[in-house]
Formats: structure tokens, C-alpha cells, sequence
């Protein structure tokens, strides 16, 4: 209503040159356009070029893997890739299907008690005054700054201390203390509105219940960004620190294996190459497409 009153006092000539100047401003030129898009083609087709030669390695026989120059696009598709796969891992006394249960374990409850862990963390931390929260933050931000090649050692100390050295629980646990996450959700739970909650909590509802009917469904870009950020790092990782135990072992380290045996494992290592490629793709389009119809709704602003 006050939008309409101050169009309708406002001079029909001075509105026009605005909104034509707010018009020129933001349009650009078509040759401005050709040109940026030019640019995204070129860059997004340097994005695609390694996942295309992976695709396109699993299904070539050997002659063309080791053909020089190589080639991008496969000339004679072919299964044989996998069915060497299957031999190798056959003849193996632990199966491939091991393997890939294994990775599918670790993977994903690493990557669901993160996301929770990280969850019920950063509530407190971004919507509850008390003592010592500043300085709890601020651990959480300093604990980034140290790469995983420096915690090692301690973390290794840890899972020893604790008794869960060469189970799961060695990589699941450490997954689900990364600062990362707490961080990012942090920051999310922070841009709700404090009379949204106010509001719930007079009308009765209990914190849990304000956490998971409210903040969780408003922050969902955030927690299915972070379900991809370390599904993806869960995916590749070998566990050779903590595992010793064959049965246990995920996916990766048989990969490691498998490209270490020579020129004749080439098309297997491939065939693998693709399968450890494509579950984080497909779980990437899938989380990607929810965030894009979140993202439109999480401006949210007292």
C-alpha cells in the first residue's frame, strides 16, 4: 500500500528515467553477452573434460587406453573393462561386493552423523546465550586451521585409547567431530529469526521439536551442502591408518591395489576409476537439485 501511494505521487516523467536508468545499468550489451558466455562454455567444458575421459576410459579396450596421443572419446565401446574387473576380484579371497559394502558403510552413517552431530552442535551455539559460547566458537574456528595430515597422530592415539582401532566406528567417529560442518551450520542457524523460535516456544513447543520442525527444514541448503562435502571425502578415503583387517577395507584401497598390478590391470583400474566416479556424481545431482528449490526460500530476515 505505501508502495502504491508513493508510485502515484511520484512524477510520471522522473519515474520513468529511473527505472530506465535501473534498466540500463543491469542489462549489458549483446556482445557482452556472447562474450561471457563464451567464457562459461570454455570453462565449463574444461569442467567436464576429466569426467567425459573417465566415462569414456572405462568402456576402451587396452589398445586404445595406451594410444599415443591419447584420445578423448572411445572409438570400439566395450564391457570387457568390467568383466576383467569381476575376474580379478573373483579370484580375490575378499570379494569386490565386500569392498563396496564397506565404502557404503563408512559412508554413510559418517556422513548422517555428521550432518546430525554438526546440527545439534550449532543450535545451541547460534541460537542460546551462556557461558563460554564465544570462546567454544572460536575453538571450532581454530581447529580448521590445522589439515588432517597435522591430527593425525593424536586422532590415531584416540581410536587406540577409546578400543575401536580396526572397526568402523575408526573412521565413522572422527567423521562426525569435522569443524567444518559446525561452522557452516552455525552460520546458517544464525540468519533465522529469533521471533520464529520465540514464537514456537510460547506456543509450547519443546526445543527439540523447534530444532527439528523448524531450524532443520530452514537450513536445509546448508546440511545437504555439507551431506555432499563429506560424502564426497568419506567416498575416497582409504582407511589405511586405522584398518588392517581385509574385510574391512573400503573401496579405494582396492583401487590403490588394482592400479599398482601392472600394464594388464590398466582396463580393470578403469572400469574402477568409473565406479568410484560416478556414486558421488549421482549423489551430487541429487542433493543439488533439492538445494537449488531450498535456496530461493532461505532469505529469511526479521
Amino acid at each position: 500500500m505505501y508502495m502504491k501511494k508513493t508510485i502515484t505521487k511520484m512524477n510520471k516523467p522522473k519515474l520513468r528515467r529511473r527505472l530506465f536508468h535501473i534498466e540500463k545499468r543491469v542489462n549489458r550489451s549483446a556482445a557482452g553477452n556472447g562474450l561471457l558466455f563464451t567464457l562459461m562454455a570454455i570453462c565449463g567444458v574444461f569442467m567436464a573434460l576429466p569426467l567425459v575421459m573417465v566415462v569414456n576410459n572405462a568402456l576402451k579396450p587396452l589398445d586404445e587406453l595406451f594410444q599415443f596421443p591419447p584420445k578423448i572419446f572411445v572409438r570400439s565401446p566395450t564391457l570387457e573393462n568390467f568383466s576383467d574387473l569381476f575376474v580379478l576380484m573373483s579370484d580375490s579371497w575378499v570379494p569386490f561386493s565386500r569392498y563396496i559394502l564397506n565404502t557404503v558403510i563408512i559412508t554413510g552413517f559418517g556422513t548422517t552423523g555428521h550432518v546430525i552431530f554438526a546440527s545439534l552442535a550449532a543450535y545451541p551455539l547460534a541460537k542460546h546465550d551462556f557461558k563460554g559460547k564465544n570462546l567454544l566458537f572460536s575453538m571450532v574456528v581454530l581447529s580448521m586451521m590445522f589439515s588432517w595430515t597435522v591430527t593425525q597422530i593424536p586422532n590415531y592415539m584416540i581410536i587406540t585409547w577409546l578400543g575401536i582401532n580396526n572397526t568402523y566406528l575408526a573412521l565413522i567417529l572422527p567423521a562426525t567431530a569435522y569443524g567444518m560442518g559446525l561452522y557452516l551450520m552455525r552460520q546458517f542457524m544464525e540468519q533465522i529469526p529469533d521471533s520464529i523460535i520465540e514464537a514456537a516456544r510460547i506456543s509450547g513447543a519443546s526445543e527439540f521439536r523447534i530444532f527439528w520442525q523448524i531450524i532443520m527444514p530452514n537450513v536445509k541448503p546448508a546440511w545437504l551442502t555439507l551431506a555432499i562435502f563429506q560424502f564426497q571425502t568419506l567416498w575416497g578415503n582409504t582407511g589405511y591408518l586405522f584398518l588392517r583387517s581385509e574385510e574391512l577395507k573400503p573401496l579405494q584401497y582396492a583401487m590403490q591395489f588394482i592400479t599398482l598390478g601392472g600394464v594388464h590391470r590398466a582396463g580393470a583400474a578403469a572400469a574402477v576409476g568409473f565406479i568410484l566416479a560416478a556414486i558421488p556424481i549421482t549423489f551430487f545431482l541429487i542433493c543439488q537439485s533439492n538445494i537449488l528449490e531450498t535456496m530461493t526460500t532461505s532469505g529469511m530476515k526479521d
